[in-house]
């Protein structure tokens, strides 16, 4: 949700930072006539962010995009506010205020990946939709808000609430997790107030998630581990659990298709990542680490085994309830 901390005085800009996820569990039960798949996924945001100024003003909906050095110049993202998520959560929520609340002027600069797995753009969307619904004075509550996200992508209104949640569903149906019960337990694997530390890695180029889904067909079988592993992970904060727990049922299809991603996770495993997956449908990869030390052990390993330039970073899980937060949120 939005920080107690940010202030909303009207009519001065809002800065709010906007978090990545990782999917911690994947799996695909169901296909619907329409072509629409039917999920079961236990996601996280994460301390990546993508960073969103809202200034009031004007008669409709302005954009401007930023992109990164980091994320190189094959990143492309529209400034048109109909081609990009943020854009259409403003117009959403627009036709939803009415005339009275004006308008609006975006400036996003990005950090995660696009097309990366990481929900960089559905972040986007309801971090939009967040601050918009302070900013404006709308008063919707989050169910509210979610419903009208879900529209938008599946996994917005997972990222509308904040915080570990199991979607399922198109994505639509969201039940927390956590409770902040990950960040209160002390012990190995656990870090209070700071959350699981782990690696992301990006080779470089976006997959498209419709892509992926065509190509996975529609044969279910039964996955090797059951979600509420990692939900008992969640709950005890255990790392090296969460670890044991790992699933995506995409991920033999995206590692097919894209020979350099399997490059990429076997290095994070190498490397000495507890455990490493794809997430959602990549390209981007994670893996978790015992705590800080570990995780930037396991970078400068990764960085050494692919012997080339690959985006990457070292991250965590944040706590229950955060998605678009006031000031940064740093690793």
């Amino acid at each position: 949700m939005v920080s107690a901390r940010v202030m909303f005085s009207g009519r001065q800009p809002v800065v709010l930072y906007s978090p990545a996820k990782v999917n911690l569990y994947l799996d695909v039960v169901g296909v619907r006539e329409n072509g629409y798949h039917d999920i079961v996924s236990v996601l996280a945001p994460v301390s990546l962010c993508d960073e969103i100024t809202l200034e009031p003003g004007g008669d409709g909906v302005e954009m401007r995009v930023e992109i990164d050095p980091s994320l190189g110049e094959t990143c492309d993202l529209s400034s048109d506010p109909e081609k990009n998520l943020a854009g259409r959560a403003a117009l959403l929520l627009g036709r939803c205020a009415g005339r009275e609340a004006g308008g609006v002027k975006i400036r996003l600069r990005k950090r995660i990946p696009v097309a990366g797995g990481m929900g960089g753009g559905s972040s986007n969307a309801a971090t939009v939709m967040l601050g918009l619904n302070r900013l404006w004075n709308l008063a919707l509550s989050k169910p509210e808000l979610a419903a009208m996200g879900a529209e938008l992508g599946c996994d917005v209104p997972a990222l509308i609430h904040g915080g570990a949640v199991l979607a399922t569903g198109l994505g639509e149906k969201v039940s927390p997790l956590n409770g902040g019960r990950l960040l209160a337990a002390n012990g190995a694997g656990r870090a209070p107030g700071k959350g699981w530390w782990l690696v992301l890695a990006n080779p470089g180029f976006g997959v498209s998630t419709k892509d992926i889904y065509s190509r996975f067909g529609s044969a279910l079988t039964l996955p090797p581990v059951d979600y509420r592993r990692m939900v008992s992970a969640l709950a005890a904060g255990d790392v090296e659990a969460a670890a044991g727990g790992l699933y995506n049922a995409l991920e033999n299809t995206v590692l097919k298709k894209y020979p350099l991603i399997r490059i990429v996770r076997e290095a994070l495993s190498g490397a000495g990542a507890l455990g490493s997956m794809v997430s959602g449908s990549g390209a981007s990869v994670f893996g978790l680490a015992r705590d800080r030390s570990h995780a930037e052990s396991v970078l400068e390993g990764f960085r050494r085994k692919m012997g080339c330039p690959v985006w990457r970073c070292v991250s965590r899980t944040l706590p229950d309830g955060v998605m678009a937060a006031h000031g940064p949120l740093e690793a």
